[in-house]
């Protein structure tokens, strides 16, 4: 599987993408700085999670206007695949990539610890490795992961079967004790409605191998190399 990874000034999850794609696909990605107009011939387009221009104004808003992201639109619709992570969800919502927006956490605090997943929709390219309703641990490490959406919005997301992982326990309940920030429906990743975007606020990367403490983020990887293969 070839992909690309884009850079923007204030990331700090660039490298450890580079290193997950690496090691599980056996091809190093390409990377694109944020200024650049085109983008390399790849199955796969990823933006990674950080803080792009020191969230100015909002997460992900100066990013979503960069020339890359003209490129990854016409990517997206050409039904390439596109995967935004943390910062990189919050870039696909204010590009308009991806429906609703990212606000502050609930308890205005920033969260870093593990969290429990619940596989949704197993019918993507994202997802196919997944059972569905399969429970998996994944980090988080955000300030603005909140997501939002107008009730027409919502109700389009669930009622196509567009919201990927919802945030759960250990046991795979799905309430507001289970729900780090407050995301509307304890939402943690949706699609478009093509189904080759996927935006999430979680991590999956971080937790790839042994020494991370589990290997629970290669499943999203596995199902891309399906997916492409």
């Amino acid at each position: 599987m070839k992909s690309a990874i884009i850079q923007f000034p204030g990331l700090n999850r660039d490298r450890d993408m580079i290193a997950a794609l690496t090691k599980i696909t056996g091809q190093a990605p390409e990377l694109v700085w944020h200024r650049e107009s085109a983008l390399p011939e790849v199955d796969l387009v990823v933006i990674p999670g950080g803080f792009s221009y020191g969230d100015y104004l909002r997460a992900g808003a100066i990013a979503a206007r960069a020339p890359s992201i003209k490129a990854v639109k016409k990517h997206a619709e050409a039904g390439k695949l596109v995967l935004g992570v943390c910062n990189g969800f919050q870039i696909l919502t204010e590009s308009g990539l991806l429906p609703g927006a990212l606000m502050r956490n609930r308890d205005l605090k920033f969260l870093c610890k593990t969290v429990h997943l619940k596989a949704e929709n197993t019918d993507t390219p994202f997802t196919r490795a997944y059972a569905r309703g399969q429970v998996v641990a994944c980090p988080i490490a955000h300030h603005d992961g909140n997501y939002f959406i107008d009730e027409v919005g919502l109700k389009r997301l669930e009622d196509k079967d567009r919201v990927a992982f919802r945030y759960c326990g250990a046991d795979g309940a799905v309430n507001d004790d289970t729900n780090p920030n407050g995301s509307v429906n304890n939402i943690a990743g949706i699609l478009n409605e093509k189904g080759n975007v996927l935006g999430m606020m979680p991590h999956p990367e971080n937790l790839i191998e042994p020494a991370h403490g589990g290997q629970d983020g290669r499943i999203l990887f596995q199902s891309l190399l399906e997916a492409v293969a």
